[in-house]
């Protein structure tokens, strides 16, 4: 075994992925940088949430495609989008809606929010009402990879969101398959001016469905994750923080939903929302 621990001392910090160019993975050259501990306080771990604006939330609402998608209108959207205006402007945000925006448009209108000054705003909210694929998001003329529109908020384009949470609820299809489930018993200022962060950092992404599923919506009650996830923002937003109110919109869908469709296959099937986080703090939406 001496010749594993030999190994494990040299302490390289290697990637899994093919060789690169330039970089001789596998050669021993030090241990980590690891920057030195902060003396520990409760509020480094819970964004800041006093900046004077809560910030912006947009809601792209898109109910009607152009035939050459051979996308469906989607009844009960306008339901979604109402109430999510609703529950946001409630917790403080500036809400705008867009309703049926085009591949560009949506390019467009989030490259130019990201342009923005956000330095004054706790933190950013996009909301997309569409069809979906795996990693693809419909615009009324066609898809768009959803990497495309949230790369714009990454720490090295949009300066002024560094350490700032970046959140997307995203109601759409990832897939064409079906659940039909299982019986079971019953501040920026807070890293430090010198700190270095990964780019990819402060992002939150709240799926309605998992990989590769179909995403429910009711064409009189909108969908089940948008409802579920504005019942449990208005019902605890004042006391619990982000990651703990998602678990409890994950439970509500997976529980209390099923469909209902004369569709042979389609009926009583299950639907349970995915949660990816990259967020480096606790987010409490009360200051």
């Amino acid at each position: 075994m001496e010749h594993i621990k030999v190994g494990l001392d040299a302490g390289e910090d290697l990637f899994d992925a093919k060789s690169v160019p330039g970089f001789r993975n596998g050669e021993s050259s030090g241990d980590s940088l690891k920057k030195k501990a902060k003396p520990v306080d409760e509020h480094e771990f819970q964004y800041r949430m006093d900046y004077p604006e809560m910030g912006l939330c947009y809601i792209i609402n898109n109910k009607n495609f152009h035939p050459s998608t051979q996308m469906g209108h989607r009844s009960g959207t306008d339901l979604d989008a109402t109430i999510l205006q609703k529950t946001f402007r409630t917790l403080g945000f500036y809400v705008q809606v867009f309703n049926d925006q085009t591949c560009d448009k949506i390019f467009n209108l989030l490259k130019n929010v990201a342009k923005e000054d956000h330095s004054k705003r706790n933190c950013f909210v996009c909301v997309v009402l569409s069809h979906g694929e795996d990693g693809k998001i419909y615009g009324t003329d066609g898809c768009l990879e959803l990497i495309n529109i949230t790369r714009l908020f990454r720490g090295d384009q949009c300066k002024s969101l560094i350490g700032k949470p970046k959140l997307f609820f995203i109601q759409a299809c990832r897939g064409t398959e079906l659940d039909a489930g299982v019986e079971a018993d019953s501040s920026t200022d807070d890293y430090g001016d010198r700190q270095k962060i990964p780019v990819e950092a402060d992002f939150l992404f709240a799926y309605s469905t998992v990989p590769g599923y179909y995403s429910w919506r009711n064409t009189t009650n909108g969908s089940w994750f948008i409802q579920s996830l504005c019942e449990m923002l208005n019902q605890h937003a004042d006391k619990l923080e982000l990651m703990h109110i998602l678990i409890r919109v994950n439970r509500k869908v997976a529980l209390e939903f099923e469909s209902s469709s004369p569709c042979p296959g389609f009926n009583a099937m299950k639907q349970i929302p995915c949660i990816v986080s990259m967020l480096t703090k606790e987010l409490y939406f009360t200051k």
